[in-house]
This record gives C-alpha cells, structure tokens and sequence, in this order.
C-alpha cells in the first residue's frame, strides 16, 4: 500500500509517499520533501499566517511532485491520500485541504483528513513495524502550540490526563529566545545558546520557578516562567549583550522546562503502567529534554521501553501524517465512502484530538 501525505498547517509545505507491507504493518518512507519557510518568517520573529498560506500556495504542487519523483512512484500507484485538516493555521491548512480534494477528486483516489497531533504522534513507528511499540503507551507531546500527557491504550484511542494551562512549551522558548535576541525558531536557538553555558561557575544569580512541579495532577504552566525570564533580563539591561549572561539564562530556563516536562511525566507513568513511552512534536528536537527523559525512565522505570521519532521526522512533515493514515484507513469498515470525502472534507484551527 502506497500513502501520499501532505502537510501545510503552519510554515512547512510538505510531501511524502509512504510504503506499507500490510503483512506485518512495517512502514517505509519512499520520500520526505519538505520546502521550510524559516528565512521568511525569521524578521517577523514568528509565523505570519497569511504570508505563509502564499508560500504553501507557491511551493505545494512543486513540493508534490517532488515526492512523487523522490519516492519513484506516479499518482496511478497512490492508494491513499492524507492531508493534516488541523489543528494549525486556517490560511495555511486550507492550501493543503483544498489541494488534496481536488488531487482525490482528480485521481480518484481516497481521501483522509489527519490530526496534525495524531501525526506527531505516529511518527513514532516510522520505519518500524506495528508490533514494535506495546500499548498501553503514555505519549509526552511537546510543540508550538500543545504540551500534553496523552495515554493510549490502543491504536487511535487517546485520553489527555494533562494538559498546558497557558502557553505550550515550544511557544514558551520561542518567547524566550525573542526576550534574549536569539532569533527564530526559537527552540534551536535557545537550546544553542544553553548549550555554551559554562555551568560550572555561573556568573549570574540566575534560577527560574518550576511551574506545577508539585502539583499532583500532570497539567503544565509555561507562561509564568516565560514571565520570569522577562523580569531577570529587564533587572539586568546591561547584560543583553554579555553572551555569557544570555547563555546562563538560556540554559536554566531550558532546564527549568525539561525538568518539569520530565517530572510530570514520570509522575503520570508510576500511576498508569504503561509499557511505552513516546515523545512526540517539534520539541522532542530538544536534545536535552531527549537525554533526560532517558535517563529518568531508566532510573524509575527500567520494564518500560522509550521511543521518539527519527531527527528527520521530529518536525512537521508528511510521512507523518501518511503514517498516521495507514493505521486510520486500517481501523475503517467502509473504506469505499473515503472517494467522497473530497466533498466535506473541513478544516479546523483548534480541532480536538479524536478520542477514538
């Protein structure tokens, strides 16, 4: 079974043909084009949504057909076609939407709309087989726009037992890293510059709370630690140049975040048992929370295997979502009412996970 996935719900146009041996459920990316709009967006120190709906418009169809060519495959041989329909951007969705409706109406081929959280999610089995992840699985999702605890007790079955009150992580460090002049994305730069902090002797009396960390529920707070940082650098002004100070405040806001993310986590798997844990969205990048996270479940909890994504599909991109349609398509009874999904197919800035 071949999938062709398409992403477009924030500042990647993305496109990937995905091979299935439906025999024992391995899955083999056969392409993974993606057309970044980073440099365009940089000046702006974010994501501007309509600017980026222009560029998906500009590269999406150039971006298809490069993943085809990559994969070595024509539209004849797609059996499947999956597109992100939210959460995200609408501007931005809506490009990749409107392009698979009318590819599905085109080629008449069918058509499944992804959760781009799910995708994120399913990342996890890329080039791996079914069976390689045991349920029930505890997935830390850390991105842009969420941070959650989600349990899963099976294959597209998912309760949030915790959930970010405010700002999401990966927001958390992009408001950091304009706070400290460190560019966009910030995510990568903040962990660039934590990482040239010598903690050794700290020059600056610097510490940051660690929101929620006592709290026995699993939900986060990120907002006030971003508040923290913003108050520590305005009490020293003069030290917004001293790469050394915005290294110490990088670095301990970094460690403030990990600690918590990994705290709760660990927290939340003692009282459910699950024999997998995966982390999953843009922040799993995050090397230090990947280290950590490591070394915590195998201090607490040694029976319980740990998962994140290859580095190639930690952020946004299409096998993905082409992924995460193999196990949908697979769940489905009436596979046949998938040629008229073109028809209603519908977008969502804010759409829920699917609890089943």
């Amino acid at each position: 079974m071949k999938i062709l996935g398409l992403e477009s719900s924030c500042d990647e146009t993305a496109a990937s043909v995905v091979e299935i041996d439906e025999t024992n459920g391995s899955i083999k990316p056969l392409s993974n084009v993606i057309s970044s709009q980073i440099k365009l967006h940089a000046k702006w120190g974010g994501v501007v949504p309509n600017l980026a709906a222009r560029e998906h418009l500009k590269n999406i169809l150039p971006v298809i057909e490069s993943g085809l060519a990559e994969a070595g495959v024509s539209k004849d041989e797609i059996d499947l076609i999956a597109v992100t329909h939210g959460p995200g951007l609408i501007p931005a969705l809506l490009v990749g939407t409107n392009t698979a409706k009318t590819l599905s109406l085109a080629w008449e081929k069918p058509l499944l709309g992804i959760h781009h959280i799910e995708g994120h999610i399913y990342a996890n089995f890329i080039n791996k087989k079914d069976a390689d992840i045991k349920f029930p699985a505890l997935c830390l999702v850390v991105s842009g726009g969420h941070t959650q605890l989600v349990l899963m007790k099976k294959h597209l079955t998912y309760e949030i037992i915790g959930e970010t009150q405010d700002d999401a992580v990966g927001e958390a460090f992009d408001k950091v890293a304009r706070i400290l002049g460190l560019g966009y994305p910030g995510g990568p730069a903040v962990a660039s510059a934590a990482a040239t902090c010598e903690f050794q002797s700290f020059d600056f009396d610097v510490h940051f709370p660690r929101p929620m960390l006592k709290k026995t529920n699993f939900d986060f707070s990120f907002s006030g630690l971003k508040t923290a940082v913003l108050y520590f650098v305005k009490k020293n002004p003069k030290e917004i140049k001293n790469k050394k100070f915005i290294a110490e405040v990088a670095y301990e806001f970094q460690q403030a975040a990990v600690e918590v993310l990994v705290t709760k986590t660990i927290r939340a798997a003692k009282k459910y048992s699950p024999k997998t844990i995966l982390l999953a969205g843009g922040v799993s990048a995050n090397t230090e929370l990947q280290t950590q996270l490591t070394q915590a479940i195998e201090d607490n909890l040694s029976k319980t295997n740990f998962s994140f994504p290859e580095i190639a599909y930690q952020l946004d991109n299409a096998t993905m979502i082409a992924t995460a349609a193999y196990f949908r398509h697979k769940a489905l009874t009436n596979k046949k009412s998938l040629l008229s999904t073109w028809k209603n197919l519908q977008t969502k800035a804010n759409l829920e996970l699917p609890k089943k």
